[in-house]
């Protein structure tokens, strides 16, 4: 029996900006996904999980299935499709998994597990042969393909890194970053605020579509394939979404490298300012709070009430993908029990938790 580990992520910085070739600022964290596995030879993987019961998957049948997307199975079988593309080795597994990140705890469940996946097929049948950023781009392309998520690879590749981690995907720069809140005298938390993903594929769509639509006015396929310059010397009308989420994207790219520097220098007083700056980028022209499509406002109450309780003292901002999920904030550690216990109040027992980065 061998076992596996693949932990979640938090996202520091750069709030929508890995899918457009911006730049990062990630995190492993200290939670994520145990499995216990054995080899066979009849080509299907059998895990069970606690708390999902059984899943079977016939890995000589790798076609996408859109009745799987958001599914455990549609992870298997599309690492296992990107495994057959890479034409690395793959074959059959029994696994018993366990996790502690619960779903919709904002510490990406989907691309922990992805990278699970690829983990254990590159210990079973690859001897380990496979680099960490090979493992997060087979996860990430089970995601876009198999599991119906148009995301970018931030997630994939924090987790299958393990550590806190400033990437820049245009020019492919990844440096390992030094972060130590505790050190600064400060508490990372998240606090899922209980609404639900479910209907928002189309939402998260049109984000990048919104971003590549600019992108196009200037001959470029992505807006992090631009001059910032270019787009600040065009007059727009802000009025208009694509617009607004252009600016976020040249703003907050900007952000992320300053962030990092804060972080490494600890400096937790510029890094929290500017974390309130992207949080208020992306609740006033990235729009990623609430959605008409589902009228979900849990989400916009967690933000409101997280000013309510660390204005002037802490940080906060929208996690992820955003429309729904988690809140992030971070203060001084003397505030954290009053900002955990009013979060729970409203979302329930245990829906706020310390986040230790890796």
């Amino acid at each position: 029996m061998e076992k596996y580990f693949a932990s979640g992520r938090t996202e520091l910085a750069g709030n929508h900006t890995d899918h457009q070739k911006g730049r990062v600022l990630a995190s492993a964290v200290d939670k994520g996904i145990y499995a216990e596995v054995e080899m066979n030879f009849d080509k299907k993987v059998r895990i069970r999980s606690e708390g999902f019961g059984y899943l079977e998957i016939n890995l000589l049948d790798l076609d996408v299935h859109p009745e799987e997307f958001g599914s455990s199975k549609a992870l298997v079988r599309g690492v296992a499709s990107a495994m057959y593309d890479l034409d690395a080795r793959f074959g059959g597994f029994d696994a018993t998994v366990h996790s502690d990140l619960s779903s919709g705890s904002g510490l990406s469940s989907s691309a922990a597990f992805a990278v699970l996946v690829g983990r254990i097929f590159n210990g079973l049948y690859n001897n380990n042969e496979l680099e960490p950023y090979a493992i997060a781009r087979l996860a990430q392309q089970a995601e876009n393909l198999h599991f119906g998520k148009p995301c970018g690879m931030m997630d994939q590749l924090a987790c299958a890194l393990g550590r806190t981690v400033y990437i820049d995907f245009l020019t492919g720069d990844i440096q390992p970053v030094s972060a130590d809140f505790a050190r600064m005298g400060l508490t990372l938390c998240l606090t899922d605020t209980g609404g639900s993903h479910a209907g928002l594929d189309t939402s998260y769509a049109r984000i990048p579509a919104d971003m590549r639509y600019i992108a196009s006015f200037f001959g470029k396929e992505l807006l992090g394939q631009m001059n910032p310059e270019d787009f600040y010397s065009k007059k727009w009308d802000t009025a208009d979404r694509p617009v607004r989420r252009a600016k976020h994207f040249f703003d907050e790219n900007a952000r992320v490298p300053l962030m990092r520097d804060a972080l490494i220098e600890g400096n937790g007083e510029e890094y929290m300012r500017l974390m309130n700056e992207s949080g208020r980028s992306s609740e006033k022209y990235l729009n990623n709070i609430v959605t008409s499509s589902t009228d979900d406002h849990k989400l916009e109450s967690g933000l409101i009430l997280s000013e309510k309780l660390l204005d002037g003292v802490g940080a906060w901002r929208v996690h992820g993908g955003g429309f729904a999920g988690c809140v992030q904030a971070l203060m001084p550690t003397e505030y954290f029990a009053h900002y955990k216990s009013e979060m729970e109040r409203s979302f329930g027992e245990g829906s706020c938790c310390e986040l230790k980065l890796k």
